[in-house]
């Protein structure tokens, strides 16, 4: 990837040194863009050249960028137009009907954490297109609902109520009311407490 970067600028005429700060930035928003990307292309494959793709036109539009904005709002713009420009040139939607992209967003947790995540991840992948990206922008990205509007081009309103209609989705999928209902049980836990004493 930072080849790519290196050989877009070098064939602008520029040099690396340009822009040290925006790159180091660039570079330091990859895992997030990576981690959007699979949510979106749903393929570890497809969110690669979607994350290079991003970076290359992130690079060659830097001029555009205004300094002291939140550069890893505007690169997920560029990521979320380039998916949604490449689904309309394909005329179809890119389904996880086989769990790929949901096994592959975090690291399996132990035991009773691992089912929770497992129950989550099944759930996560039932709501709309629409929903699911909210609440990863929101949830998972860690963005303001003013900056997930307008990285998904809508009124902040709109995203509100998207996050909140995913979030009642997933209770009510996963039969939760509160933080209680995730982890161990009461039991398990007194057992795990018991002999930790």
């Amino acid at each position: 990837t930072a080849k790519r970067l290196q050989a877009a600028q070098l064939a602008r005429g520029g040099n690396m040194a340009d822009g040290p700060t925006f790159k180091a930035e660039l570079l330091g928003a990859i895992p997030s863009l990576r981690a959007f990307a699979m949510s979106l292309a749903q393929n570890a494959d497809k969110a690669d050249d979607l994350v290079q793709e991003t970076l290359v036109k992130a690079w060659d539009k830097q001029a555009s960028f205004q300094a002291g904005t939140n550069l890893k709002a505007w690169v997920f713009t560029i990521l979320r137009n380039e998916f949604y420009s490449q689904m309309r040139k394909r005329g179809r939607e890119v389904q996880d009907s086989d769990g790929l992209m949901t096994a592959r967003l975090a690291v399996h947790p132990s035991q009773v954490g691992s089912m929770d995540l497992n129950d989550f991840r099944s759930a996560l992948e039932t709501l709309p297109e629409d929903q699911r990206e909210a609440i990863i922008l929101i949830g998972a990205s860690g963005f303001s609902y003013e900056e997930a509007a307008e990285i998904c081009g809508c009124a902040v309103g709109t995203i509100k109520s998207r996050v909140s209609r995913a979030r009642s989705r997933l209770q009510e999928i996963l039969n939760v009311s509160g933080e209680g209902d995730y982890g161990p049980d009461a039991i398990s836990a007194q057992v795990m407490g018991s002999n930790a004493a």
